[in-house]
């Protein structure tokens, strides 16, 4: 008689990162100098770590301000719908979490990919997911739109700008000011600049730096904007404005090029719109002569390091149409006698009100210009068409919103709150984490030896979406 065997079979666990650290490519393990007689070992088998676990609250962030969203519905999706794998959305936000995070280059993507933690903060599982778009893919998106798309496309900016703000506020004060952006080859606009002794491109740049938020970033040839460049560059940017404040007070604030009359004139010509900028007229004015005289006795007799008054006038220039009001900083020294003047268009004010407080002012945009371009790597504009240096531009720019958002919501009297990107990103960005996906969930096990982790945790309620 035979005997029947009833196998019963048993439950095979699968061990999601054993499994994947078998199917990584087998790396050798080494070793460090011995402490304390111990020997030290070390190999690269810690499973699905992630050294940027603070991409999520950039997540986070882009999802409270909706950037990808809105530039991809401006942004014309050409491509074959039956062939598309990665969404417009999921490319705009990898590029711009890798730019926070200090891979400027979209070739670092091809590493980043796979990365769980960028993954997920692309709305991807970190495990069981599709990969991110690679560098080529990116590259296709940079160079896809064409010239009415990319000035969609960087509105989009000036339209998160007003966003940011609950309601039309009274008066605003924009910074305008251009950067000297080195190119990399012979790309289009650029040309070789005498001043800076390159080949460049002259960006300009507008802040509400009251604020510490961007405006505006528009690609230019390496040369100085003339008059009729800026004036067109100013009406385009108010008239946008216009369309959603109509009766704010709108002040621009610049250098000297940006006070070309014809650029006064439009600030003139356009409602409730002023300029200032600090040129330094060929023939100066009497009236502050008279003052600087005065000044320069007075610290002689008194025998002071320094003297400094003010005094205003009108002036008008032989490329003038008008007289326009200037004011004249005077600052005698024991080395002798400085004077910088301020023409404007306000009416209201004293002369050292407009001077130390309205016009020395524009001095934060330079760091915020600073922060643009050497902490955010904006100055990566190699691409060889103008309007693909452009998009870039504008997604660099996305990448400066995420990382103010994140600095916002730290409350004031932590240290970050006034920290510099490069500082948040190595202090809450690049940190190191466990991503575990289960059936049921998905678990971030960061480092505990992390000294910004009271801080860390609270970030994502306070950067929770805003209410409808």
């Amino acid at each position: 008689m035979r005997r029947r065997i009833r196998l019963r079979s048993q439950p095979i666990t699968f061990n999601r990162e054993r499994h994947a650290a078998m199917t990584d490519d087998t790396i050798l393990p080494f070793s460090f100098p011995a402490v304390h007689a111990k020997k030290v070992t070390a190999a690269f088998d810690g499973g699905r770590l992630t050294s940027n676990g603070g991409v999520m609250l950039l997540a986070m962030a882009e999802r409270r301000l909706g950037l990808a969203d809105k530039f991809a519905r401006v942004f014309p999706d050409r491509r074959d719908p039956t062939r598309v794998v990665h969404s417009l959305v999921d490319m705009f936000r990898a590029r711009m979490f890798a730019i926070c995070c200090g891979y400027e280059d979209a070739d670092d993507l091809d590493h980043l990919r796979s990365d769980p933690a960028f993954k997920l903060a692309c709305g991807r599982l970190p495990d069981t997911g599709r990969d991110l778009c690679s560098q080529p893919t990116l590259s296709r998106l940079e160079n896809a739109p064409r010239l009415r798309d990319v000035i969609r496309l960087t509105y989009t900016l000036v339209d998160a700008w007003m966003d940011s703000y609950p309601c039309e506020p009274a008066s605003v004060t924009l910074d305008i000011d251009d950067t000297c952006d080195v190119v990399h080859g012979h790309q289009q606009l650029s040309l070789f600049n005498a001043h800076y002794d390159e080949r460049c491109f002259l960006p300009i740049h507008v802040y509400d730096t009251e604020k510490s938020r961007p405006v505006a970033v528009v690609l230019r040839p390496g040369k100085t904007p003339g008059g009729v460049e800026v004036r067109a560059h100013l009406r385009r940017l108010v008239r946008h404005i216009r369309t959603r404040w109509h009766k704010t007070r709108i002040t621009f604030r610049g250098d000297g090029h940006y006070a070309r009359p014809e650029a006064m004139t439009c600030a003139r010509t356009t409602a409730s719109t002023t300029s200032s900028a600090c040129p330094v007229p060929s023939r100066s004015p009497e009236k502050p002569d008279e003052v600087a005289d005065d000044i320069r006795t007075r610290r002689a007799i008194e025998n002071l390091a320094v003297l400094r008054g003010y005094a205003e006038t009108r002036h008008k220039a032989k490329s003038w149409d008008r007289e326009r009001r200037t004011v004249a900083r005077i600052e005698a020294t024991m080395l002798g006698l400085d004077i910088r003047f301020v023409v404007t268009s306000l009416d209201v004010g004293s002369a050292e009100w407009i001077y130390d407080s309205l016009y020395c002012a524009r001095g934060q945009a330079e760091n915020l210009i600073k922060l643009h371009k050497t902490q955010l790597a904006s100055d990566r504009t190699s691409c060889r068409s103008a309007l693909a240096n452009q998009v870039r531009l504008v997604l660099h720019t996305a990448a400066y919103w995420l990382m103010l958002t994140v600095r916002d919501a730290i409350p004031k009297v932590r240290e970050l709150a006034t920290a510099e990107f490069a500082t948040l990103r190595l202090r809450i960005l690049k940190i190191a984490a466990r991503v575990v996906e289960t059936a049921s969930r998905i678990r971030l096990a960061f480092a505990a030896a992390c000294p910004e982790a009271d801080l860390f945790r609270s970030l994502p309620g306070a950067l929770l979406p805003l209410g409808p």
